[in-house]
């Protein structure tokens, strides 16, 4: 079994978090980016809330942009966040070549708790082929 099957069963069995970069990858030109997704919706809530000052009041166009916002940041970009996530997870586990690629960027961190309670992290500096390996043998 080679390293990237081995950190795929050390996920499912949640000895190790994979941890992402999701600033990085929700951005133009990332090929998990989805312009629609991050998008329309907040772009939505402004025009609407310019209409709504044009053909109401200002007042009423401020509740409508700050009632908006809340909802943008409190329903819609954790799923946001969780698609991109899910995206570059499995982008990075179709191929250990995208996954290298991935890793060497510093969009890819893996993050293990250890029986004795200690932590430990892996980043773009470490090696995580070597990361995985000490995990299996622990």
């Amino acid at each position: 079994m080679n390293e990237l099957e081995m950190l795929r069963e050390q996920i499912a069995q949640n000895k190790v978090r994979l941890g992402v970069d999701i600033r990085r990858m929700n951005a133009a030109g990332s090929p998990v980016y989805r312009a629609a997704e991050t998008l329309t919706l907040p772009a939505a809530i402004l025009v609407t809330s310019f209409l709504t000052a044009r053909f109401v009041n200002i007042h009423v166009a401020a509740l409508v942009l700050a009632v908006g916002v809340a909802w943008w940041l409190l329903k819609v970009q954790p799923k946001v966040k969780e698609g991109v996530f899910q995206r570059t997870a499995d982008l990075a586990f179709s191929d250990e070549r995208l996954f290298d690629g991935l890793w060497a960027k510093g969009i890819l961190t893996l993050y293990a708790e250890r029986p004795d309670g200690s932590a430990r992290a892996a980043t773009r500096k470490d090696d995580w082929r070597a990361f995985v390996r000490r995990l299996a043998e622990e």
